[in-house]
């Protein structure tokens, strides 16, 4: 199972200085976290959980494997893009791939010339929402004539599909974007069907001068504001530094590098955690002596969808997921520990998956 996050911006904000350093992290972690650049523009990168050690230390396992995000550095966008101008139909059609838009925007001063002449993030923030809104109202707009039609005459398929086509029209008209529609459990899958650009959930990075890299700057502030206003993501970074940790050997180095500009950890760290949340996903383990590995799914997911993660057969043959939480594992020392004290749970079909579950599969195919 992949998720995809499509990291976006105006030119010269520093969007692919960030997409650069984050591969080169994942590159140069690769003994421990394996990374794959699948092409030029994309990569996996490890999503950092310091569970992950803890569970393997305990299992005593000979490899540790981190769940992954993937990361697309999607084409430039300047204004007109909806409508072609420079690479706008690359750049829609790269956007309507990913899961969520990581959208950097400049918050710092400097010798660059901005695209825009000047530098102001929450003007770069509408040019790109706008121009994603126009694509998708095109879009709504040649839909909506033939399912009005349709449900005149008692197709209740297409008066299902009006049902949905119409209150995303009137906010794509408002202005507002699609994720603000609210749009009922039975709507769902309607709404998705619809793969609007605007729906995609936002993490804003404010990409700031070094010496803002641990405060932020107004710049930066303002952009905060607009993503809590809109419960869209938000992450301060500074991708020079960024591009410079990267370039660093030496775990010490860098963290050494890190402590003197009053940082506890990578901006990227930060950045591949907030995307993991923004698509409401959630972590579970599997631990044994090869290997401690984590893995990726959906909030809400049953345990056959967990065990299909690491197989189908798993998923077609579910019998049980024998089930430990995190806390338990850890406190009791392992999986006998927790087994021998009562705390191993023997979970159904129906049973959601926590975040941290520590599992092991039963399965007959």
């Amino acid at each position: 199972m992949g998720f995809k996050c499509g990291i976006v911006g105006l030119p010269n904000v520093g969007k692919s200085t960030l997409f650069n350093a984050l591969t080169e992290t994942a590159a140069a972690e690769a003994a421990n976290y394996p990374f794959c650049t699948i092409e030029p523009n994309v990569g996996r990168v490890a999503v950092p959980d310091e569970r992950l050690d803890r569970i393997a230390a305990i299992a005593k396992s000979q490899k540790i494997l981190p769940t992954q995000l993937e990361f697309v550095d999607i084409a430039g966008l300047v204004r007109g893009a909806s409508k072609g101008e420079g690479l706008g139909n690359q750049f829609l059609a790269n956007i309507r791939e990913v899961d969520a838009i990581v959208h950097v925007l400049r918050c710092f001063e400097g010798e660059v010339t901005h695209v825009e002449g000047s530098v102001a993030p929450l003007r770069d923030a509408e040019t790109v929402e706008m121009e994603l809104m126009i694509a998708d109202m095109d879009s709504i707009e040649r839909q909506l004539d033939g399912a009005a039609k349709r449900a005149k005459i008692g197709d209740k398929e297409a008066q299902r599909r009006l049902a949905v086509l119409q209150p995303v029209a009137e906010a794509l008209r408002a202005g507002r974007p699609a994720r603000t529609v609210q749009v009922a459990a039975d709507q769902k899958p309607t709404f998705d069907a619809l793969s609007l650009l605007s729906a995609k959930p936002v993490l804003y990075v404010a990409n700031v001068e070094e010496a803002a890299a641990a405060t932020g700057n107004a710049l930066s502030e303002q952009v905060r504001l607009m993503a809590e206003a809109e419960g869209a993501g938000f992450v301060v970074i500074s991708a020079a530094i960024e591009a410079e940790v990267a370039s660093l050997g030496d775990p010490a180095e860098k963290r050494e590098y890190l402590e003197s500009l009053g940082l506890r950890e990578t901006g990227l760290a930060r950045l591949i955690r907030e995307g993991y949340r923004l698509l409401d996903l959630i972590t579970f383990f599997t631990a044994g002596p090869k290997e401690t590995r984590a893995w990726t799914v959906r909030a809400g997911a049953k345990a056959p969808e967990a065990a299909g993660v690491i197989h189908s057969d798993f998923e077609r043959g579910f019998i049980r997921a024998e089930t430990i939480a995190y806390d338990d594992f850890v406190a009791l020392g392992g999986e006998q520990a927790a087994k021998d004290a009562g705390r191993m749970r023997a979970e159904g079909k129906e049973y959601p998956v926590k975040d941290g579950d520590v599992f092991h599969f039963r399965f007959n195919v």
